[in-house]
């Protein structure tokens, strides 16, 4: 058999197109559904066949073609924006809606320019089909909503944006060290670490060490990320050894920085009444990060989900900001927050000056003393000179 000869499908579909250009459209059209049903494998003979179904206004047949096309590839971004418009063209609002957002999710980097008007019209009815929802949901939960407390509603909040869409679940995916059945947070609840408060309060006094630390002669300022090149972390690929990123530990894998330490005697202080991970070999951990200007730290996930990390904003040019999953908070000079750094997270100082953020880090809370002294045993047995960053 000759495969090089076109197929009875590739007949057709060539006289289909002779017909198109000659404006027959109705013979067209007979000549695809017969192409298409030889050869129901061929999306872009399904997109020939609605075209030519608009244009003898047939929007229902048309629709049932670009259907052929999504049969082929569901996920095919033309028959998905396609479809979307005749849904909008048929007076299936809500439909269409829904289905400009399965588009938009498949948009490519670079738009064809004939589609650029259609592009923008489904981004404009994706939001209206969004508010309306929002809109729908908000007023059917106003009077549940109205017995929540603060903590509720902002979960609340998020179950609501979650089923708009607006967000999706994040969840924990440390690199090293999952501890299962612990609550999965991007930004913990405040009322969880009284100590938030003293930290807050001792602000000014750690900024003023860290200009201390920053002037001394013998102070160690060095990349945050440091690892050798033949390790497989490809997450850090674009920061190991840069110095857009730097740190000056205080407490670095259990072990006082000496060096930084010794200018900081308020921030140690401070230090000895938290509740860190006591680890050999692996905590606990307090610096100071340095984000230079212009400087991005890309979306990457931590080691261990047994423990959380805590950072305090010290300096904080206009526009800095720190995004863990779905949540983006700009940092506030004095303030604190605690986040699991399983979560996927990353940071942006666009300014031209430097950010300044204290950081530390505590147990979850979802572990008892029990837990936590197993937890500490076996990560304590793990090898510290693996590529892992400081628990």
């Amino acid at each position: 058999m000759d495969h090089s000869q076109p197929s009875h499908a590739d007949r057709l579909e060539a006289e289909a197109d002779r017909a198109a250009r000659g404006g027959d459209a109705a013979a067209a059209r007979r000549l695809l559904e017969q192409a298409t049903a030889l050869a129901p494998d061929r999306g872009e003979t399904w997109l020939k066949l609605a075209a030519m179904c608009r244009a003898t206004s047939d929007l229902d047949g048309a629709l049932a073609a670009v259907s052929g096309a999504l049969k082929v590839d569901p996920l095919d971004f033309v028959p998905l924006l396609l479809k979307a418009n005749l849904l909008d063209r048929t007076g299936q609002d809500a439909a269409a809606g829904e289905t400009y957002g399965f588009a938009l999710a498949q948009l490519p980097e670079t738009v064809p320019p004939h589609l650029a008007a259609l592009v923008d019209e489904a981004r404009r009815r994706h939001a209206a089909h969004v508010a309306a929802a929002a809109a729908r949901l908000a007023a059917a939960a106003a009077g549940a909503e109205a017995a929540l407390d603060d903590r509720e509603r902002s979960r609340f909040a998020r179950f609501q944006s979650n089923a708009l869409r607006r967000t999706r679940p994040y969840h924990s995916e440390p690199t090293h060290f999952h501890y299962p059945g612990l609550a999965e947070r991007e930004f913990h609840d405040r009322e969880d670490f009284p100590w938030l408060a003293e930290l807050e309060g001792a602000a000014d006094a750690l900024r003023a060490e860290f200009e201390r630390v920053m002037a001394a002669e013998h102070a160690e300022l060095v990349p945050y990320i440091q690892y050798p090149d033949d390790v497989p972390l490809r997450q850090w690929a674009e920061l190991n050894r840069n110095r857009a990123w730097t740190a000056i530990h205080l407490v670095q894998n259990g072990v006082t920085v000496a060096a930084n330490a010794r200018h900081c005697p308020a921030a140690m202080a401070l230090l000895a009444q938290l509740d860190q991970p006591d680890i050999p070999r692996r905590g606990p951990n307090a610096m100071f990060s340095l984000l230079a200007p212009g400087a991005h730290i890309p979306p990457h996930t931590g080691v261990a989900n047994t423990r959380l990390v805590c950072h305090l904003a010290l300096i904080v040019p206009p526009g800095c900001w720190f995004r863990v999953g779905a949540e983006t908070r700009d940092w506030e000079a004095g303030k604190a927050w605690v986040f699991d750094d399983t979560i996927e997270h990353e940071a942006l100082n666009p300014s031209d000056a430097l950010r300044v953020v204290f950081i530390t880090d505590t147990w979850h809370p979802d572990l008892s003393p029990a837990e936590r002294d197993a937890v500490a045993a076996v990560l304590a047995a793990t090898d510290p000179a693996g590529p892992t960053e400081g628990l």
